[in-house]
């Protein structure tokens, strides 16, 4: 039995019709393996995520939370059930639709940067864009290198840049085509603490001045309590959904969640 102290996720109202939500799941099951070695990673997930909002997902190690935001970003397969992008449901789309999706709708920050080392900074961030086919935005890409301190080292290659600063090279590529949604996993667990919060304030800085929608995998309470949201998974399910909690409300949720497994 989960916490009392959270309240249950809420019912979404899910569909193309829905304009406030980007991302949704909904009934998403999955399942690795067969037979007596099956792992029911995902048991029936129905969550939305807001158009313009900071979300974090948490919960313990083997909660689902990695494999639910790879379902909902076209980066998985799910057994069963809807994730859907918008009006599109992305479990019933073919391999060519899904890299169009990823490449041309869906932003995403790694904890390894995925950075090409052969590349400047400027081609790295702008290399979304040029895969895509299209022109940059140049005073989008102005505005994210300046406020991200990039400024100075769009021609560096990504060996030549600090953690700090290849993660904020990331987060520009990322932000660069005006994506309906940036999922970002683990962004500041190769990071110090510094660098860390200049990439989460960042964050927050996209959501509420670029209207940017941000879903986050953490298992950090101190990066959650950036996030505007913060849905709990644990065993598969939803078990918990707390609205702009502070660190220790985060740090208490997930005590909570541990003692109750």
């Amino acid at each position: 039995m989960y916490p009392q102290s959270m309240a249950t996720a809420p019912a979404v109202t899910l569909g193309a019709e829905d304009g406030g939500t980007a991302v949704a799941a909904v009934d998403l099951v999955k399942v690795y393996g067969s037979g007596d070695t099956a792992v029911r990673a995902l048991d029936g997930v129905t969550v939305g995520f807001a158009r313009a909002q900071f979300t974090a997902i948490m919960g313990p190690s083997g909660s689902g939370k990695s494999t639910l935001m790879h379902c909902l970003a076209g980066l998985d397969t799910a057994t069963s059930g809807r994730a859907l992008l918008g009006g599109t449901d992305l479990t019933v789309q073919g391999d060519r639709v899904l890299t169009k999706v990823r490449r041309e709708r869906i932003g995403f920050i790694f904890q390894s940067f995925n950075l090409l080392p052969q590349l400047t900074a400027e081609q790295n961030i702008l290399l979304p864009l040029d895969l895509a086919g299209r022109s940059p935005e140049r005073g989008l890409l102005a505005r994210l290198t300046e406020q991200l301190g990039l400024t100075g080292r769009l021609t560096h290659r990504p060996g030549e840049l600090s953690g700090g600063q290849q993660q904020r090279v990331a987060v520009a590529r990322a932000l660069i085509s005006r994506p309906e949604v940036v999922f970002a996993d683990e962004p500041t667990g190769n990071l110090d603490s510094r660098s860390g919060a200049e990439v989460l304030t960042f964050l927050q800085t996209s959501v509420r001045e670029l209207g940017q929608t941000v879903v986050m995998v953490t298992h950090d309470p101190a990066a959650a309590a950036y996030a505007d949201r913060v849905v709990m998974l644990a065993d598969g399910r939803i078990a918990g959904d707390l609205d702009r909690p502070s660190h220790a409300a985060i740090a208490a949720a997930l005590q909570e969640l541990g003692a109750h497994r």
